[in-house]
């Protein structure tokens, strides 16, 4: 096998490069809601559209509703227009929709017992790939195996094989 020394290192920081752009605000993609869901009133509208990117799109996960195109997210922005022309504050409105679909439907979960999981996993990925990281590091790139652990055969194997390398 042969090892290159600075591959893990420069894979390991693509990858943490990617994860942090994917992070990034850069990555937001165009909001999906349609001309014939908007309020006519311009601030039900900015309510509207600030509490519909608190909520995740039950069907996509990794959307707010208003970024998501799934007609289940349309329903829930039409849901939240609705209860805001009926005159309901923002809070009423996000109780409202956790009431009837749970916290999961809350893109950032408040922080509990059930919860504390959730947001402690990328501190603890993060802490975990920096000690991989930082022992792989340490780690000599081909460390010899002593001749002591061989036999007399694969002693007499590796001579021949490190004559023929030089």
């Amino acid at each position: 096998m042969i090892r290159r020394p600075h591959a893990f290192r420069r894979t390991a920081l693509c990858a943490l490069a990617m994860g942090a752009l994917a992070l990034s605000p850069f990555g937001h993609s165009a909001a999906a809601v349609e001309p014939d869901e908007m309020l006519k009133d311009p601030a039900l509208e900015q309510r509207a559209r600030r509490i519909s990117s608190e909520l995740r799109c039950l069907v996509c996960q990794n959307q707010s509703i208003d970024d998501s195109s799934a007609p289940l997210a349309r329903d829930l922005r039409l849901l939240v227009r609705e209860r805001l022309s009926r005159g309901d504050s923002d809070e009423a409105v996000l109780r409202f929709v956790v009431e009837r679909y749970g916290t999961f439907v809350l893109l950032r979960p408040p922080l509990s017992p059930a919860t504390v999981l959730l947001w402690l996993a990328p501190l603890l990925l993060l802490a975990g790939g920096g000690l991989i990281l930082y022992r792989h590091s340490r780690r000599p790139a081909d460390a010899p195996v002593p001749a002591s652990d061989l036999s007399p055969d694969e002693q007499q194997r590796l001579a021949r094989l490190l004559e023929k390398r030089d």
